[in-house]
């Protein structure tokens, strides 16, 4: 029986990565990236460093522990980086990583998707609603 590392057997695996399998590290990923909050945060950090508070003033309507619980996940995914500077009180500002930032793109077009289309997906809506009898 041969001994492989966890660095060959992850190359293994990703031969065989499909993402329609719940159980696939790629699904697991695409199910983060796609989180509301993760989107939003990205963009916000497009411009730079940005304070956590700073953040928080960005992403109208995110709770402090929704911001927290997305960031860490975000820092623990490679994609943000946390940096304290000790003072009073406490500064932490977030950014991207290099990992972060060769998402930035796609993030960038969805969110351009969403705010060019939003007239049309209400169109459809009421469309949809009104044949449907839906109110």
């Amino acid at each position: 029986m041969s001994t492989r590392t966890v660095a060959q057997r992850r190359t293994e695996a990703s031969a065989t990565y499909d993402a329609y399998l719940a159980e696939c590290p790629a699904r697991q990923l695409l199910d983060r990236i796609t989180d509301k909050w993760v989107s939003l945060a990205i963009n916000a950090l497009a411009a730079g460093p940005q304070r956590y508070s700073d953040l928080g003033r960005r992403l109208t309507s995110v709770s402090q522990k929704m911001l927290t619980q997305t960031l860490r996940n975000l820092e623990r995914d490679g994609l943000v980086a946390r940096t304290v500077t000790v003072s009073v009180p406490v500064r932490v500002d977030y950014e991207l990583t290099e990992l972060g930032y060769s998402l930035l793109p796609v993030m960038q077009t969805i969110k351009g998707w969403a705010e060019t289309h939003i007239d049309e997906v209400h169109a459809a809506r009421d469309s949809y609603d009104a044949a449907n009898d839906q109110r």
